[in-house]
């Protein structure tokens, strides 16, 4: 198949806008976004770091600071330990700043749905401080531990000196004035916070916060002792960081602000997304249900502390029409067609959102339909479950957004993936995902675009551009489909 150097190939300006802008209003009403930032919440909660899931960590941070030094299995143990603490401020960090514009009584006139959006934030704003606190435990006393942090981590994106500004903002007056306002607003409305949330069958927020209020209280003894020990650290180092500030604020409901956050790993630039609506509306008219979306942003908090180039992936269920010629079910969800798993759990999506994104890649399964009707209503049956950020694949209470594809496929007909060690656990990430697909035969790269430039591939040339992205640990390219093994239909 030829290369299609733009989108202009498909004629978008002759193709109608994809029809979901109702269903994506729906979505992003204050309700919905409430229910998300509770489901999202409620998968954060069982992952935070405990003193008690820190013992091996903080023996070794013991160890290594009388050594000197540490030994290179403490140091993966330190950084898989960070790493998840990123992973789950970078989930509750998006959840505040989703919320933060609804707390604005001109956008958000009822009250009572406003207090339950405070709820939702400020327990979102008071677990981000505690995660916080027990990481910078880890190291405030102990320089060697401090140091080690501060290393780059290529393998995460991480850059050097990442820790410094996570205790610089966690040890910020400014900071700490904020979420003092925020709770004595929580303290004072404290009864109409709570029935808010009863209403909404949300009362498990009112626990959480009030297993908070120690943390709370130990804060305030604790900043002077933070804003001392990093000023003294940073006389030592003679540098500050680079990075932009962390303020951890919320909307107070009279009108105040105190929610505006700042995360020192992002660098937005101000433009938009480089997959614009005509190209989306071009792609759907190519997908076909059971197709595999992998999906990479130039600068979101998906790409952050995950390795390579591709981090997330979701499955093309089909349109209604699709579905209906495979004998599934409808699907009570106005114009949803992907199943993808985020932060607030595995939902029906529309395309419009997953690929509001800078690059994607198609994959299409080489299966009869018995075998992808099989596969997707595995899929399906996933669907409500939420976010797995412990992400153990061994488990299937809680998924990733990759483990949907793998619990989808894994099995049917020939379609066999196998579990890889990364950082100590037994996973499937998505770039892992997309080499054993190419390697089986039995998926075929449909499309590629913005892998290195704005401009849309298919076949063959997609094959390649996507094989440069997997760099040395890709397939042989024998073995690719493109490249001389087409993929049987399994039947």
């Amino acid at each position: 198949m030829s290369t299609v150097k733009s989108c202009r190939a498909f004629s978008p300006e002759n193709t109608p806008p994809l029809k979901t802008e109702t269903g994506m209003k729906e979505q992003n009403s204050p309700e919905n976004l409430a229910d998300s930032a509770f489901r999202t919440l409620s998968a954060v909660s069982s992952a935070l770091p405990r003193s008690s899931s820190l013992n091996q960590e903080i023996r070794d941070a013991i160890a290594a600071q009388e050594r000197g030094y540490y030994l290179p299995d403490e140091d993966e143990r330190l950084r898989n330990a960070y790493v998840h603490y990123l992973g789950l401020r970078a989930a509750l960090w998006e959840t505040v700043q989703t919320l933060r514009p609804l707390l604005d009584e001109r956008r958000n006139p009822d009250w009572n749905l406003r207090l339950r959006l405070f709820g939702l934030a400020f327990c979102a704003t008071a677990m981000l401080t505690r995660s916080a606190g027990f990481i910078v435990s880890l190291a405030r006393d102990r320089p060697v531990v401090w140091n080690k942090l501060d290393e780059a981590e290529p393998r995460f994106h991480l850059e050097e000196k990442s820790f410094t500004a996570i205790y610089r903002s966690f040890s910020s007056a400014r900071w700490m004035w904020r979420y003092h306002e925020a709770w004595h607003f929580y303290n004072t409305h404290r009864k109409e916070v709570a029935g808010a949330l009863e209403d909404a069958q949300m009362h498990l927020v009112s626990k959480w916060l009030q297993a908070e209020e120690p943390f709370f209280e130990n804060s305030r003894r604790e900043f002077i002792k933070r804003k001392i020990r990093y000023r003294l650290h940073a006389f030592k180092l003679r540098q500050i960081s680079g990075y932009k500030r962390v303020m951890f604020h919320l909307f107070r409901l009279s009108g105040s602000a105190i929610a505006d956050m700042k995360h020192p790993f992002v660098r937005r630039n101000g433009k938009k997304h480089r997959v614009t609506p005509e190209l989306r509306a071009a792609t759907q008219k190519i997908l076909e249900a059971g197709d595999i979306i992998v999906t990479r942003h130039d600068d979101a908090m998906s790409n952050l502390f995950l390795p390579g180039f591709w981090p997330h992936a979701s499955l093309y269920i089909g349109d209604a029409q699709q579905r209906a010629s495979l004998g599934l079910p409808p699907i009570h969800h106005p114009g949803a067609n992907v199943l993808e798993a985020r932060k607030d759990g595995v939902l029906f999506r529309h395309l419009n959102e997953t690929l509001s994104v800078d690059a994607f890649v198609v994959l299409r399964p080489g299966l009869q339909d018995a075998h992808l009707k099989e596969a997707l209503t595995r899929a399906i049956s996933h669907e409500g479950k939420l976010y797995d950020f412990v992400f153990d694949f061994r488990t299937a209470d809680k998924l990733v957004c990759s483990e949907v594809l793998y619990r989808a496929y894994h099995g049917v007909g020939p379609i066999a993936f196998e579990l890889v060690k990364r950082s100590g656990k037994l996973v499937l990430p998505p770039e892992d995902l997309i080499r054993q697909s190419l390697s089986s035969g039995f998926f075929e790269p449909i499309l590629c675009y913005g892998a290195g430039n704005d401009e849309m591939l298919l076949g063959n040339a997609a094959s390649r551009k996507l094989l440069a992205t997997l760099g040395k640990a890709a397939p042989p390219v024998e073995n690719v489909p493109g490249y001389g093994l087409q993929p049987q239909k399994a039947g």
